[in-house]
């Protein structure tokens, strides 16, 4: 097996899993050492031990990848990582509208990220790197977000659209947290809320619409906050008027976000029923913070499928001509 796709696969399986960020960055920054490293040093157990970048895990499959074998840690993963769910609707999906990169929290650069979502085959993949109030995300400034924009869209090419775009944090009083006139410069903008999620409910209605009549949001992202498994432990979702919230989407264009996110599940089922209810529009997205993370829209489609969600209001089932189209 090439030890550089053995490497590659470990870290996707630990990022599917959600598993610990720095691993899944070992195995990656494993195999970015070992294609640099010189054919003599490659073949010499030793020198290659000693690289920096290698370390005794990743020594350990590169070593029995050259052997011939599939690596013991390889073998072990694909046994415990639960498979891909592949259901009719996933197969419809062209592409994502949420994802992140090292510019905010995500764990790789553009590029990678870029690659990843071509190998899913995807015809478009948005990123969309947090706002600045974020801090503990390194949310993006208006300067960042700037400079950022041609680095996204120079990915873009031979039938893939890598789409500039952000995560846009809903504030208190229901304005978005970045320039107006850059967020009109933008492909897609997702509107989520990441903070004072156990605000009343009345004001909580009231922020989440004025954030969805803006005319520059696409997508309400996350609607709920809530947490229901997973390392960060659980959180109740968020109060608000889920009626009024998605009739405002509706009236606005602006689809409701199915998480992906095992440990999101968000919308739940009873809020995704009422937003069909309303004519909203979804976005099916894996909220990726990784590579190996994008193939999570295999949960967030089996959801949808499960809840009756017709493909044609799936605005990740479009093309990309018809997608930024409505995107404005």
């Amino acid at each position: 097996m090439d030890p550089v796709a053995a490497l590659l696969e470990i870290a996707s399986l630990l990022e599917r899993e959600r598993a610990s960020r720095y691993r899944a960055k070992a195995f990656r920054q494993a195999a970015a050492t070992f294609q640099e490293l010189p054919d003599d040093v490659r073949t010499d157990p030793t020198r290659l031990r000693a690289s920096r970048g290698i370390g005794e895990s990743t020594f350990a499959v590169i070593r029995q990848a050259q052997e011939g074998k599939v690596p013991e840690y390889l073998v072990e993963l694909r046994g415990d990582v639960e498979p891909e769910r592949v259901s009719a609707l996933r197969g419809r999906l062209r592409g994502d509208l949420h994802a992140h990169t090292e510019w905010s929290d995500g764990t790789t650069s553009i590029a990678v990220m870029a690659a990843a979502a071509r190998a899913q085959g995807h015809e478009y993949q948005a990123i969309t790197d947090h706002s600045p109030r974020l801090r503990v995300a390194r949310g993006l400034s208006a300067e960042r977000l700037r400079e950022q924009i041609p680095l996204v869209r120079a990915e873009s090419g031979d039938g893939f659209t890598l789409l500039a775009g952000i995560e846009v944090d809903i504030l208190e009083d229901g304005a978005l947290d970045q320039d107006p006139e850059l967020l009109a410069e933008l492909d897609v903008v997702v509107a989520s809320v990441h903070s004072k999620l156990r605000m009343d409910a009345r004001p909580m209605t009231a922020r989440m619409i004025a954030a969805v009549s803006h005319p520059r949001v696409n997508v309400l992202g996350h609607c709920t906050g809530r947490l229901v498994e997973g390392e960060r432990g659980t959180r109740p979702p968020s109060a608000f008027d889920a009626a009024a919230v998605f009739a405002a989407c509706a009236d606005n264009g602006v689809a409701v976000e199915i998480n992906s996110r095992p440990e999101r599940q968000d919308p739940p089922d009873e809020l995704i029923e009422i937003a069909l209810a309303a004519g909203c529009l979804f976005s099916i997205d894996s909220d990726a913070h990784a590579p190996g993370q994008l193939s999570l829209l295999d949960h967030g489609a089996e959801r949808a499928e499960r809840a009756g969600v017709p493909a044609a209001r799936i605005v990740t089932t479009w093309g990309v001509e018809r997608l930024l189209a409505w995107t404005g």
